[in-house]
């Protein structure tokens, strides 16, 4: 059996999407009691700089605070490390330099799901924010693997901005409403454009779009790599009741 690991969340970015992913650590676990879940360390710093902002070069850079943050999960105990902030992955190659342990990566974990789940996949539609769009993230992942990403219009872009850390978006508590919809207009958009799936690509769009909103499979990194975190850490999944 392979040797059991505790799971590291470098969190705080936002704190719901945070919860979230401990939520779905928890909910797909097989246990049958307490004992049998999974020892998990939160480093929840809602302190980090916005990651966008320091991408686009109009804000301080995240990465002290996050090599903060990897440093207490190490120390404290972590077998290998995730971070539910994708745009965050844009310092992914001075985490791998810092940690130790395994990193758990969101958008390599995505693009082996799309490649095994969605067979046929050619193009998809990226939501995310403006800093890890700018960044290419997803494109040089997913085109790695043969798989197009198209992205919002400008007008369209900034809708996505607005719904996620607006006053009334998701980072401030939203869940409902004006940000589901706005989020929603937007995936309909992309996939009269043809996408044949739309990326969840920022953490906070899991929180107002299901599977069920779209008449396209939802790749949402939050849920695979929390599936890839339980199987990583020597546990296993809990079967579907559906």
């Amino acid at each position: 059996m392979m040797s059991r690991k505790t799971i590291g969340i470098l969190g705080g970015m936002g704190p719901e999407a945070t919860a979230y992913f401990f939520e779905l650590l928890i909910k797909n676990t097989k246990a049958a009691c307490d004992q049998e879940h999974i020892p998990i360390l939160i480093w929840n710093n809602p302190q980090i700089p916005p990651r966008t902002d320091a991408i686009l070069h109009k804000g301080r850079s995240p990465w002290p605070l996050l090599r903060q943050g990897l440093d207490v999960l190490e120390k404290a105990g972590a077998g290998l490390i995730v971070m539910p902030c994708i745009t965050a992955h844009y310092y992914i190659p001075q985490i791998k330099r810092r940690v130790q342990v395994p990193f758990v990566n969101l958008l390599e974990q995505s693009t082996d799901y799309a490649k095994k789940a969605i067979p046929g996949l050619k193009k998809a539609g990226l939501i995310a924010s403006s800093g890890t769009v700018a960044s290419g993230l997803w494109h040089r992942t997913f085109e790695s693997a043969g798989i197009e990403i198209i992205t919002p219009n400008r007008t369209d872009q900034e809708q996505v901005m607005e719904a996620i850390f607006g006053r009334r978006g998701v980072k401030a508590g939203f869940t409902s409403g004006l940000p589901k919809q706005a989020i929603l207009r937007v995936a309909r958009k992309l996939i009269r454009r043809g996408a044949q799936a739309i990326i969840a690509g920022c953490t906070e769009v899991p929180l107002v779009l299901g599977p069920k909103d779209i008449p396209v499979p939802l790749i949402e990194p939050m849920k695979i790599a929390a599936l890839a975190c339980i199987r990583k850490a020597g546990y296993k999944i809990k079967e579907s009741k559906s």
